[in-house]
């Protein structure tokens, strides 16, 4: 354990003192992490491809949806990266050969709405996780990337909020136990780990879900309360959460030359909630951007919806997602945060880590 923990700070000070190892980011999951792939499939159901998406930073709606930057966008920032593009975007330039080759700064595959179950929203026709890792499997296959780039990028996975929330649907009654559904969710977090490591996958960042039943979109499901957070849901996003934790504790030892962290996205949500003016929030409950209870009854944009008017006091910019201020601070606690918020090194750390011969093979 002492040699463990000699091992990371040695790693946390030689990241101070290098330079940036990390020239591109692979980035999967949801609606948390979509640049706006969902726009450019035409059959997918789930957009924020419309006002007032996007309208704080961008000034238009580019597909992401909040008002303005995600967590990966400012993630890229810190590294001095541009944006990636959405994969879809990507492909279609280069069909239309309006682009040559695929970006050398990294790809984005989420899709909003998709899960790491295949069938979760699978009627929105949604991008689903298994099909994201097939997209960036056939680039590998296809030589559009270069691997020795690859094993030297940074892996982002943030997905499981549309699976955990679909379970209390009352559309589609659940044939597993809560505990059997977590396992499920898990064992293709798992899959997915193994085999974005066989593609080249080295440096590999797993996030956790925030307190998805906080969400205002709760409002949504009968019986669910509305004056707190609904616990059962939480329960189930924490033991998910305890489950991707175990997992990154074991990639090195499973994965050789890998090295992963957790991004403890829940335990950050939920000190700005216990805390909102310390963070500078006046509302850590509504939705800025929706209408009726919790502001989550309706999608930000769509005929009856109301805005605040200073979207960043609030944790919540629509019924599902959060604000861009609330992304900012949860990506500088990623970036460069200490252990309650990353573990067991945080993303500057790890983006600075050179891998070795060994770790390439």
């Amino acid at each position: 354990m002492e040699k463990t923990l000699i091992f990371f700070l040695l790693l946390n000070f030689l990241s101070s003192v290098l330079g940036c190892k990390v020239s591109s980011i692979y980035v999967f999951g949801d609606s948390i992490f979509d640049a706006g792939n969902n726009h450019y499939n035409k059959y997918c159901a789930a957009q924020a491809d419309f006002p007032p998406y996007g309208s704080t930073f961008f000034h238009r709606p580019t597909g992401r949806f909040t008002n303005g930057r995600t967590v990966v966008d400012f993630l890229s920032q810190f590294l001095g990266l541009p944006l990636q593009k959405p994969f879809l975007e990507a492909q279609l330039d280069i069909i239309n050969g309006t682009l040559k080759n695929y970006p050398s700064n990294g790809i984005n595959f989420a899709s909003a709405g998709s899960g790491v179950l295949s069938t979760t929203n699978k009627d929105l026709n949604v991008t689903s996780l298994q099909t994201q890792l097939q997209q960036f499997k056939s680039l590998i296959e296809q030589n559009h990337l270069d691997k020795k780039v690859v094993k030297q990028s940074l892996f982002f996975l943030e997905s499981g909020s549309n699976d955990a929330f679909n379970y209390f649907s009352p559309f589609d009654a659940p044939t597993l136990s809560p505990d059997a559904y977590v396992q499920e969710m898990l064992k293709q977090v798992g899959n997915f780990v193994d085999q974005i490591y066989e593609l080249g996958a080295r440096k590999i960042a797993l996030f956790s879900l925030g307190p998805v039943g906080c969400v205002p979109a709760r409002a949504l499901l009968p019986g669910a309360p509305t004056d707190k957070c609904n616990g059962k849901m939480n329960k189930m996003v924490k033991n998910f959460n305890m489950g991707l934790e175990n997992l990154v504790k074991a990639i090195p030892s499973k994965y050789p030359g890998a090295i992963a962290v957790y991004g403890a996205v829940y335990k950050t949500v939920q000190l700005f909630r216990a805390n909102p003016s310390q963070y500078g929030f006046n509302d850590v409950t509504n939705a800025c951007c929706g209408y009726g209870t919790l502001g989550g009854m309706v999608q930000c944009g769509k005929e009856g919806y109301t805005i605040c008017p200073k979207p960043d006091r609030n944790l919540f910019w629509d019924y599902f997602h959060p604000s861009e201020r609330t992304y900012k601070l949860i990506s500088k606690a990623l970036w460069s945060g200490g252990r309650t918020s990353i573990r067991p090194i945080n993303l500057k750390t790890l983006a600075n880590i050179t891998l070795s011969e060994q770790q390439y093979s």
